[in-house]
């Protein structure tokens, strides 16, 4: 096989690959689309907000991550919440206390492409009571 061979079964690979032809195709469901943030304020991405994928094939398809982080108050005995993360980084669901005073929510979703918009947290929706689905309508929200 020639290299001008294999350039075009490369090609075609990556065509069927991200091919998105809905729930026809087995294709779409193993290839997961997510948002990526270092540091989201829960209005918005204040690091840049770009876009990542990653193939889709665990068991529990725990694809997009957000991990949410709170300022845990001794004196009150509330969680504060302090900013998020998004990722396409693996996911494990739960909490965690990563130092004396700052605790970690991670949360994963496999509902649909860039679903990991940071807006899960009900502390932070843009506006009271309406749910956002899309980081685009925030920002036409804003204009």
């Amino acid at each position: 096989m020639g290299p001008r061979m294999f350039q075009l079964l490369l090609l075609g690979t990556f065509t069927v690959l991200f091919m998105d032809e809905g729930n026809r195709v087995l294709t779409s469901r193993l290839v997961r689309f997510c948002y990526q943030c270092a540091r989201f304020d829960g209005y918005r991405c204040l690091t840049g907000l770009k876009k990542c994928w990653k193939v889709n094939l665990t068991i529990y398809r725990r694809s997009c991550t957000i991990d949410h982080y709170y300022y845990d108050d001794r004196i009150t005995g509330r969680a504060l919440y302090r900013y998020s993360e998004l990722s396409c980084k693996p996911c494990e669901e739960g909490m965690v206390q990563v130092y004396h005073d700052l605790l970690k929510e991670t949360i994963c979703c496999n509902h649909k492409d860039m679903c990991n918009n940071g807006n899960i947290n009900l502390d932070t929706t843009v506006v009271f009571g309406r749910g956002i689905d899309n980081m685009t309508d925030v920002i036409k929200d804003r204009r």
